[in-house]
């Protein structure tokens, strides 16, 4: 018998609402929810293969243990009694710090990712902490410390309002946006050039966003920052700064014209490869426009200068006035924030209070360089333990930090490793635990994280669309049972770590001035929070404390989870509206244009300007169909334009003697890899692109259809010593490759192998 069910999709940052089909318990179809309150019934691909991704064969169905050099399936009781012996160990022998923690993409996905990491880490007690944020987004999350005070008050670009819009980057058709999440964001730009706005794109790849453009400049890669800072030079050379009603809360305006006087678009046009002309145009034009917001996404981050690039994104959209107004770029404000303080200085934000064991990499956010990762395991040092175990939630770092072969050792030589992952993949091969959580279908899902970044104000949440399955356990109780096993408290109830967390978050909420529920009784807060479990209970108090709540009963019209789930396609809670000082965090009190870290790396952004390429230079892409490495093992996400092709220019493969089809060997940094070229006029020359996230080729897996097209893992190409020196994120983009074609005995032996 056919049900439906609704369901938000958590296989990219969209979190578009679906409509699941189910039958005999299992996902049979997914189709765009038509009464979401934010996604209106839009569905990608990726949505489509909800039910695909859900019942993939190759999905783990139980815990499996090493025995004997060999894993094999083990009851949860079996593997959780080896997590706890085999973390235990290494903290009684060597400390917390010789525990690492590997975070990945997916936990932003997730309930149990958003909820449990923090109660794991704060109990372990370490600093071996990274996350696929350095191979990602840190810049952002460090540019926006520095200038707000909180790393976590990023500005999203208000799609739906804008004028003028400028994409740094930033490629939303394939991607479906990024620190920026916004349904059907294909749709909103085509709505933005409907209304008579303007469109510029800055991607040294012809995109299909770049095509859709009103304007499309293939910048030189990695200079992102000098042609930012050019645009800045202009704005404050020719007078045209107007900071607007936000004047009172920002300082630093004079420092930071001296700071650029050196960026004239003169002196940056050469190493951007764009007219000085062109970027005086660029920047008078978002000083005229109505509204306009400036947006940089991962091509802006992943460069050797990528905090500097974010840092200016935010420098432009302040300088215009479209800082925190309508049009321009704003600061969401989820459900589940915490209840707003009143404005006024705050703790700010630094950098490295404590740095890695081997190169010395400062933290940024609490975290160390993921490319840090295999030198902090295989390399002895005076200073410290290396990290002898290793516990990973959802992160497959062999494929997604440089330097996999080098990585792939290095988990070898652990002393003991758990790995939270559905699948036996590249990285989860090597645990000695690997405890399996369950498909979507069978997880809620609320967006804690991404709700943070949404281009208008919303409240979702979907409980499971389907019962666990008997032997599985749910994603909460894994993580729950986790955390109690690695801090000493293995065997006690799961429920005692939401208990715990509750309890803690009351008693600190009942002692702050600006609660809604100062002075009352904790316990008796606790006493009234509804939800099946205590997943629900913690998003209950949540919502209740939160900028919407319902303060526990003094706001009736506030927002609660009966409430919430009482509306099933979501409840809207509006566009963005203004909020500074509000979000400001800083030492000061307001907007900090000048950050004394940011100045000081100036100094290396003006060396780039006479910096200029010797050879071809190496960036990345994204397909419409994947995420990361997550879905190569579906079949219905594979094949089509979702290859692992080098895309190389006419003129490039010309001088090159590389034909199309023909595979081509690439060699960087950090070794080579062999793939198919594609000559294509979408990349400018110069310049050659491999996606992310394929090389699904190392024996062990167990993911068959990825394995029988496992493309070639881009990271092997760097050996992990880029970095961006202030977020510690790892230079992706711009690197210098050598491309070769294979000789003919060479690619008839490739032919035979593909």
């Amino acid at each position: 018998m056919s049900r439906t069910a609704l369901r938000v999709c958590p296989l990219c940052e969209a979190t578009c609402g679906l409509t699941l089909t189910i039958d005999d318990g299992r996902v049979t179809g997914a189709r765009g929810d038509r009464a979401d309150v934010f996604s209106k019934g839009f569905v990608c691909p990726k949505g489509a293969a909800f039910g695909a991704v859900d019942s993939d064969p190759d999905r783990l169905r139980a815990p499996l243990v090493r025995v004997d050099g060999e894993l094999r399936e083990a009851t949860w009781a079996e593997a959780f009694d080896a997590v706890a012996a085999g973390t235990r160990s290494v903290v009684d022998r060597h400390g917390p710090h010789a525990v690492g923690i590997v975070l990945g993409n997916p936990n932003v996905h997730t309930v149990a990712g958003a909820l449990y990491p923090p109660v794991l880490i704060a109990g372990l007690g370490t600093r071996s902490l990274f996350t696929a944020s350095t191979v990602d987004q840190m810049p952002k999350h460090v540019s926006s410390g520095l200038l707000f005070g909180d790393a976590n008050a990023i500005p999203v670009p208000d799609l739906d309002r804008t004028d003028h819009l400028l994409l740094i980057g930033a490629n939303p058709l394939e991607s479906n946006g990024s620190l920026c999440t916004a349904p059907d964001f294909p749709g909103r730009l085509k709505a933005l050039k409907a209304r008579g706005g303007t469109l510029t794109v800055i991607d040294p790849r012809r995109t299909r966003t770049a095509r859709l453009a009103d304007r499309h400049l293939a910048v030189r890669p990695g200079t992102d920052a000098l042609l930012l800072a050019a645009m800045a030079h202009t704005l404050l050379d020719e007078g045209l700064v107007d900071l607007g009603e936000r004047a009172p809360h920002i300082q630093g305006v004079g420092e930071l014209a001296v700071a650029l006087q050196d960026f004239t678009p003169e002196a940056v046009s050469g190493a951007c490869d764009v007219d000085a002309e062109t970027l005086r145009t660029l920047a008078r034009e978002l000083a005229a426009a109505p509204t306009a917001a400036v947006y940089g996404r991962i091509g802006s981050c992943t460069v050797p200068h990528g905090t500097l690039a974010s840092w200016l994104v935010d420098v432009l959209n302040i300088l215009t006035g479209n800082l925190d107004r309508p049009g321009g770029a704003l600061f969401p404000q989820a459900a589940t924030d915490r209840t707003p303080r009143p404005a006024g200085p705050g703790r700010g934000f630094a950098l490295g209070r404590w740095h890695s064991r081997v190169s010395r990499h400062p933290e940024a956010k609490g975290e160390l360089p993921l490319s840090a990762l295999a030198e902090e395991i295989d390399t002895p040092t005076d200073e410290g333990e290396p990290v002898r175990a290793l516990i990973t939630v959802a992160a497959n770092p062999v494929l997604s930090a440089p330097d996999g072969d080098r990585l792939d050792k290095a988990l070898d030589s652990l002393d003991f490793m758990v790995s939270v992952d559905p699948y036996l993949n590249e990285t989860s091969l090597h645990a000695d635990v690997v405890l399996p959580p369950p498909p979507p279908a069978q997880s809620p899902h609320h967006d804690f994280a991404l709700n943070t970044l949404a281009v208008r104000n919303q409240v979702r949440y979907s409980r499971p669309a389907v019962p666990l399955e008997p032997g599985r356990m749910a994603e909460t109780e894994i993580l729950a049972r986790l955390v109690l096993a690695v801090t000493g408290m293995h065997g006690a109830d799961p429920a005692a770590v939401d208990a715990t967390v509750i309890d803690q978050t009351l008693a600190k909420a009942v002692r702050e001035p600006h609660s809604p529920v100062h002075g009352r009784d904790p316990k008796g807060l606790a006493g009234l929070l509804t939800g099946e479990d205590g997943p629900e209970r913690r998003l209950d108090m949540m919502l209740r404390l939160g900028p919407y709540g319902d303060g526990f009963g003094t706001d009736p019209d506030g927002l609660t989870l009966d409430r919430v789930l009482a509306h099933p396609h979501g409840i809207d809670l509006g566009p963005l509206r203004p909020r500074l000082p509000q979000p400001l965090r800083t030492r000061s009190g307001k907007v900090e244009l000048l950050p004394d870290p940011i100045a000081a790396d100036l100094p290396r952004l003006r060396a780039a300007l006479d910096e200029r390429p010797a050879g071809l230079v190496l960036v990345g892409r994204r397909h419409l169909r994947s995420n990361n490495s997550w879905m190569h093992n579906v079949p219905a996400l594979t094949g089509g334009s979702n290859r692992c092709t080098l895309h190389l220019h006419p003129k490039d493969a010309e001088r090159l003697g590389v034909r199309d089809g023909q595979p081509v060997r690439i060699k960087g940094a950090g070794g080579e890899v062999t793939v198919p070229a594609e000559v294509t006029d979408g990349v400018r020359p110069g310049v050659v692109s491999l996606p992310h996230g394929w090389g699904h080729d190392r024996p062990g897996t167990r993911m068959r259809h990825a394995a029988a097209d496992p493309g070639a893992n881009v990271n092997q190409l760097l050996d992990g010593s880029l970095l961006d020196p202030l977020s510690g994120n790892a230079v992706l983009n711009g690197v210098p490759v050598e491309v070769a074609p294979l000789t003919a005995a060479v690619t008839k032996t490739f032919g035979a192998l593909t």
